[in-house]
């Protein structure tokens, strides 16, 4: 197995927090890469989307991580990835005095076709070096395979039909701690917990060169769209794994062999949220700010 470490990690991965203006064509930099995916959200204010926009797709294609809405279009929420960051429009990204959070991922841009699997991705943006790729691919409705660029398998998938309303559909290989996630799916917009159904990954996990569906909607439904948004463990920069909670005040120890820039946590075994940290909101100790990506509200604090 090919293993692959990144030494500065906001070459490929920076959370960001911004004030709006309202303004058309703001420059945000200081992210320390191109993003090729940006995970942003209004954070001051309760009842606001999520929005995931990505190079694959195109800055103006949006989809929302709280609820299970097609991907619409909206050329008012980023206007460009730039170098050192991004261009916001005047849109709900942008609004007047409000805080935003932004997660910012580098892959390779807009990317390629990649003929790895039985599907044919239209564009799969990889890098092996950040384990980070987008596949964006048309589904089947019968048990298939997609390349994902990534040279070693992925430990999270993140997957939405984007042509029609739909829950989207969580691969994570630690879903179940003896690691037997393709048995299993979760839903990123809601607090199910994770479910046993094979026609999503086939009851296959992920090779270093494919990704397996099964003939579910939510991974493989007969000429819907979809983007995936593939992850793997990188020494230094990503790792995937599980725990067992202890109840205490003094938790449970977590080894990443680094310290991370952003934490996201979910439950498996009953229903809870999605709950994320980054350092962008919590420079220092304790980290207590989180949201919630399945859910609509504004930052928290658990400290």
């Amino acid at each position: 197995m090919a293993y692959t470490t990144v030494n500065k990690s906001t070459d490929f991965f920076k959370p960001k927090v911004y004030t709006g203006n309202a303004t058309d064509n703001t420059a945000i930099t200081g992210v320390g890469h191109q993003p090729s995916f940006l995970w942003g959200k209004n954070m001051t204010d309760n009842g606001t989307n999520w929005y995931l926009i990505d190079a694959v797709r195109g800055v103006t294609k949006e989809i929302n991580s709280n609820n299970t809405d097609a991907e619409g279009t909206d050329a008012t929420l980023i206007k460009s990835f730039n170098a050192d960051g991004f261009t916001l429009g005047d849109g709900s990204l942008n609004q007047s005095g409000k805080e935003f959070i932004s997660w910012n991922w580098k892959a390779n841009n807009q990317g390629s076709s990649n003929t790895d699997g039985t599907i044919n991705s239209t564009y799969t943006s990889a890098s092996a070096t950040s384990g980070f790729s987008i596949i964006k691919y048309t589904g089947t409705g019968a048990n298939a395979t997609v390349g994902h660029g990534l040279g070693v398998a992925p430990k999270m998938l993140i997957v939405k039909q984007t042509n029609t309303t739909r829950d989207y559909a969580v691969y994570h290989k630690f879903s179940n701690p003896d690691g037997t996630g393709a048995q299993y799916y979760m839903h990123l917009n809601n607090s199910d917990p994770r479910a046993s159904n094979s026609a999503f990954w086939n009851n296959t996990d992920p090779t270093s060169s494919v990704i397996h569906l099964g003939s579910n909607h939510n991974t493989n439904g007969s000429g819907g769209t979809y983007i995936c948004y593939a992850f793997s463990d990188v020494q230094g920069f990503s790792k995937f794994s599980s725990y067992t909670g202890n109840g205490n005040a003094n938790g449970v120890f977590n080894y990443t062999g680094f310290a991370p820039a952003f934490v996201m946590i979910k439950r498996t075994n009953t229903s809870e949220n999605w709950f994320a940290f980054d350092n962008a909101r919590s420079p220092f100790n304790l980290r207590g700010k989180y949201l919630v990506a399945d859910g609509s509200g504004a930052n928290s604090n658990a400290d």
